[in-house]
């Protein structure tokens, strides 16, 4: 069966003209990568190489889309950095190990500054291309019970959130990503605290807690050289790429994690900017759909 579409996209990709438009009045439905402390002037746009001379408005940012929550998501409250392990048993999860850390700002003033006390939620599938937490029958696994590869982390005072991973695998119809939510100021989490002497975080303009979820993509050459090796290898060649996902089409080279070795594994760094202002990018993705293609041809997962 054909997943082609496992996650519909919401937003798109701005260009730099759009960009600088529309933060000019006053605020913009993206998500954009910001140079911490960095301000406009002189500002270039990395996907589009080109300078922008009188963007005194816009920060030194790249602007990227919000993508769907999709079927897989549940809010299991586990506040910890190392999600490789199922809670309930101690197994570890076997694949590449990756530290990601999440570098998140805030867009004010035309300025990124951190932002402290938000709650960043990461999910994605294992080596074998399996969730935890769900029955799904169309792709073929049932993990309810199970925790690994869920986790949460509230960013410090200077915005920073870790986590220790693994590289995912893949499944039918996905190109292979990493899921990631951010909320501000933390919400939901039981005694989610930001870091000892965080000032604390901004909710938007309305007072409502702020809400994004996207996805990040891989470098394809990576991909192939970490699923050529064990656990990944045992589940055979890939069946679609980064270029044939309807969602990374989306995003474009946008949402691609700069991934290095480091020992055994890799660590990828990612910096995103929240522009608080924005109510309807940052309302709560219930109501936008389970995540799955038109015209119902997936049922989404039990518990999911």
């Amino acid at each position: 069966m054909q997943l082609d579409d496992d996650d519909l996209p919401i937003g798109h990709v701005l260009s730099r003209r759009d960009a600088v438009r529309l933060f000019a009045l006053g605020g913009a439905a993206v998500l954009v990568g910001c140079k911490p402390g960095s301000g406009a002037s002189g500002a270039t746009s990395e996907a589009a190489g080109v300078s922008v001379p009188n963007a005194r408005v816009l920060p030194a940012c790249v602007a990227r889309p919000e993508l769907t929550v999709g079927p897989y998501f549940l809010d299991q409250q586990l506040n910890r950095a190392d999600i490789r392990t199922d809670p309930g048993t101690n197994a570890m999860k076997e694949g590449a190990p990756l530290m990601l850390t999440f570098n998140v700002q805030q867009i004010a003033s035309g300025r990124c500054s951190p932002l402290p006390d938000a709650m960043v939620d990461v999910w994605q599938c294992d080596a074998q291309g399996q969730y935890s937490g769900v029955n799904d029958r169309m792709v073929g696994f049932n993990t309810v019970g199970q925790k690994f590869l869920r986790g949460y982390q509230v960013t410090d005072a200077g915005g920073v959130a870790k986590f220790l991973t693994v590289y995912p695998g893949w499944y039918q119809g996905r190109a292979v990503h990493i899921h990631f939510k951010i909320r501000t100021p933390a919400q939901g989490a039981q005694g989610a605290q930001g870091a000892q002497g965080a000032q604390a975080a901004p909710a938007s303009p309305a007072g409502q807690a702020y809400e994004f979820t996207s996805q990040l993509f891989f470098d394809e050459a990576l991909t192939d050289q970490v699923h050529a090796q064990a656990p990944y290898a045992s589940k055979g060649q890939r069946t679609l790429r980064n270029e044939r996902d309807g969602i990374f089409r989306q995003a474009g080279e946008t949402l691609v994690l700069a991934t290095t070795k480091a020992g055994q594994g890799y660590e990828a760094t990612f910096d995103v900017g929240l522009d608080l202002s924005d109510t309807k990018v940052g309302a709560p993705d219930r109501g936008r759909g389970p995540g799955g293609p038109p015209g119902g041809r997936r049922r989404p997962p039990e518990g999911g």
